[in-house]
């Protein structure tokens, strides 16, 4: 996972030149559970189909130019990346609800997760 690289990409795209912002979601493994329960391991599953619909329907939005995110999946520890997420398009309008939209929907919809 390379975050730098996902946003290099995000230039190369053809219709870059029409991008106002883009932004990016960096999603870690915290040390404690939203109950505050110790976090020493966490297992992560993803459904790879589901992350690309979540990202060609993110693309279809008005004022966006482009979507990408990547899921690690397996064993992973505090501290380490989970989710990448970086969403470019015209304004902020249009992008930071964008974002939100697709952080939310791969959260709840490809990501499976299990705390130890």
């Amino acid at each position: 996972m390379d975050l730098a690289k996902m946003i290099q990409e995000v230039k190369a795209h053809s219709d870059y030149k029409n991008a106002g912002m883009i932004l990016c979601h960096n999603g870690v493994v915290r040390n404690t559970s939203r109950d505050g329960k110790p976090v020493s391991e966490l297992f992560v599953k993803a459904d790879r189909k589901r992350l690309e619909e979540i990202l060609d329907e993110t693309k279809k939005r008005e004022g966006i130019i482009e979507a990408l995110a990547q899921v690690q999946e397996g064993r992973l520890f505090p501290g380490d990346d989970v989710m990448l997420v970086v969403v470019a398009g015209d304004f902020r309008d249009n992008v930071f609800p964008a974002l939100k939209d697709a952080v939310e929907a791969i959260k709840t919809e490809v990501t499976k997760k299990t705390e130890v």
